[in-house]
């Protein structure tokens, strides 16, 4: 799957870019406003593509002095897929994220990052995963393994797209933000949440079962407010 433009895995020709925009507007958009978001064609190519879609109905023209606006025709019977396949990647997350919540042993952490999270790269742009287990969780653990690699097989079958899941244990994660790992930024940068809490708020919590705050401690009670004793005298034996 294109995770930039997820349209064309259907419509490959400039009318995937071009429905991709208008789905995702909520507002009328110029020629050029088209091929600005579009970001492929040139400006005559993507108004031949709107003048084709809005003969189909698909698309309605208005005029705005002496220009043209377009939109969707949302009640058109086709702007139901058109809107689906414009929002494959919001729909691949959310299955992914169905999948991992009805695991066995859940992780405490799962994202997208890289290139399926950004929106970026093509139909042969890998799919990276991060997933972070407990500590209770030892590697070999098979019901774990049986879990990772279903969901691998899974977005294979549901993408088309090579995949590579980073999957290390919470005190592996906090080892690797210790020691400012490079891959950490990929990490923190933009993911798409799929479970559990944000990456910054499991380190947080890692980091303060480590070095808990002093105000946390058990304090010593005020010994002013014990009761006085009388002084012990040694007493002479003859």
């Amino acid at each position: 799957m294109d995770f930039s433009t997820p349209i064309s895995t259907v419509i490959p020709s400039l009318d995937g870019p071009v429905l991709q925009v208008l789905a995702r507007s909520d507002r009328m958009l110029s020629g050029r406003q088209v091929h600005a978001q579009a970001g492929t064609g040139s400006v005559a190519g993507v108004r031949l593509v709107l003048q084709r879609l809005a003969s189909t109905g698909l698309v309605h023209v208005d005029e705005a002095g002496s220009s043209l606006l377009y939109r969707l025709n949302r009640s058109h019977l086709a702007a139901q897929a058109v809107e689906l396949l414009a929002n494959l990647r919001a729909t691949f997350a959310d299955t992914l994220a169905a999948n991992i919540a009805s695991w066995r042993i859940p992780p405490l952490h799962a994202s997208l990052y890289g290139a399926a999270a950004r929106g970026a790269g093509n139909h042969k742009s890998e799919v990276t995963l991060l997933l972070i287990r407990s500590d209770e969780v030892s590697t070999d653990n098979l019901l774990w393994e049986e879990q990772v690699g279903g969901l691998m097989s899974d977005i294979v079958e549901l993408t088309g797209n090579p995949v590579d899941v980073d999957e290390l244990s919470l005190r592996d994660l906090a080892n690797h933000h210790h020691a400012a790992v490079p891959v950490i930024e990929d990490w923190l940068h933009h993911p798409t949440l799929l479970h559990g809490p944000a990456l910054q708020a499991l380190l947080s919590g890692r980091a303060s079962i480590e070095r808990p705050i002093l105000a946390d401690l058990p304090t010593l009670p005020d010994l002013a407010n014990f009761p006085t004793f009388p002084a012990l005298t040694a007493t002479a034996t003859h």
